[in-house]
């Protein structure tokens, strides 16, 4: 049985990739909608993005809208390999759960 990923399986970087993998390839999610969607505080976020950045997870894009910075969080397509691998590892999980149990 494969490994977890110890990078996506803290819950709140879990939601975060599972936000992004919903997306299609390429597409990203503005800091803010993150925030709404994991209720996490800005600090919080921040720094879980920063780790999954520095995975290679995610990439990072600041611009700035009129006057106001905008940051997009879009999945690379090595963290949406290491989320695929991450999920198909806890199906496989509970696969074997349920195959004990019976």
């Amino acid at each position: 049985m494969a490994e977890l990923d110890d990078v996506i399986h803290q819950p709140l970087r879990l939601r975060i990739m599972a936000a992004l993998n919903a997306l299609p390839s390429g597409s990203g999610l503005e800091f803010a909608r993150l925030k709404k969607l994991t209720g996490a505080t800005d600090g919080n976020l921040g720094a879980h993005i920063e780790t999954l950045s520095r995975a290679g997870y995610v990439g990072v894009d600041k611009a700035f809208v009129g006057k106001k910075p905008q940051t997009t969080v879009t999945a690379t397509a090595e963290g949406r390999g290491a989320f695929a691998r991450h999920v198909a590892t806890l199906q496989e999980i509970i696969a074997a759960s349920a195959a004990g149990g019976k």
